[in-house]
């Protein structure tokens, strides 16, 4: 049995895997220089050392007190999982008005308490709604005090008991 030449097959040339190691070489040293050059500041470095310790141009603060609204705990109606909402909160108001806002306070409790009362037990339970909340509890509470009187409502606790 002699083998002829058609007989033989030939064996494909094997592939090289040279490209193989030349592409992962090139992404490594690619991403380790474009690291490099982010984490120096080079690309995307837009501040400074100086620009972030520069304090002159910042706006002042203003002058302001927060006056705490008594907790609220609201009795929540049938189709509800849980029985109480626990709401406590406190008024950012400028510093002149104060005593005007505290002197004020019971019909801000009341008004917040018979707001609160009046929302739907499905609508307390979407995860937006202290958003919405919030933006309507702080137009009562300037129909209330008025205009310009109190700047914003911060939410302290939220809870359902």
């Amino acid at each position: 049995m002699t083998d002829t030449p058609e007989e033989i097959e030939e064996a494909p040339p094997k592939k090289s895997k040279m490209p193989l190691i030349l592409s992962l070489v090139l992404a490594l040293v690619g991403g380790g220089g474009g690291f490099y050059l982010t984490w120096s500041g080079m690309i995307m470095g837009d501040e400074t050392e100086s620009d972030v310790a520069d304090t002159d141009n910042l706006a002042p603060i203003g002058d302001f007190v927060y006056v705490p609204i008594d907790p609220l705990v609201i009795s929540l109606r049938q189709p509800a999982q849980s029985k109480h909402l626990r709401f406590r909160a406190q008024m950012e108001v400028p510093s002149k008005y104060r005593a005007d806002v505290e002197k004020l306070l019971p019909r801000v409790t009341d008004i917040l308490n018979g707001y609160l009362r009046a929302v739907k037990v499905e609508d307390l339970e979407s995860p937006a709604i202290l958003l919405r909340l919030r933006s309507q509890m702080l137009h009562r509470i300037e129909v209330v005090v008025g205009p310009d009187r109190v700047k914003d409502l911060l939410i302290m606790e939220f809870v359902f008991t």
